[in-house]
């Protein structure tokens, strides 16, 4: 069966997002946006703020969601959590994270989260 590619995508954010909350997290925004700008998940918690990319993909597919993750992404993540951050005027320790998100033969969602997977010198 195929699954829509956006519905996949939004599933796989509420799992990240619902995997944040049960570790204490306080969810921000989702799918924050301002001007060419984008997170996918914004959160804060333990005296920090994450900003996460989230990746998702048929765990039986030939791509890994961490493969997604590309070095022009990194880039346009640092920008975005730099727009955000001066918007916002947070003052917590910023991270950006991603959650690699596998959609299980049976339907159910397995997020891996990978903290400080994109390095910034802030």
């Amino acid at each position: 069966m195929t699954r829509d590619r956006a519905v996949t995508g939004r599933e796989g954010e509420r799992a990240a997002a619902e995997y944040l909350r049960r570790r204490g997290y306080a969810i921000l925004d989702t799918n924050w946006r301002s001007g060419r700008y984008e997170l996918d998940i914004v959160a804060v918690g333990g005296g920090c703020i994450r900003f996460v990319e989230v990746k998702t993909r048929d765990a039986e597919g030939l791509t890994a969601p961490e493969e997604a993750l590309t070095a022009a992404k990194c880039s346009f993540m640092v920008s975005a959590a730099t727009r955000y951050l001066a918007l916002h005027g947070c003052r917590e320790e910023p991270h950006l994270d991603l959650a690699a998100v596998d959609v299980l033969p049976d339907g159910e969602y397995r997020v891996r989260y990978i903290a400080d997977a994109v390095e910034c010198h802030w």
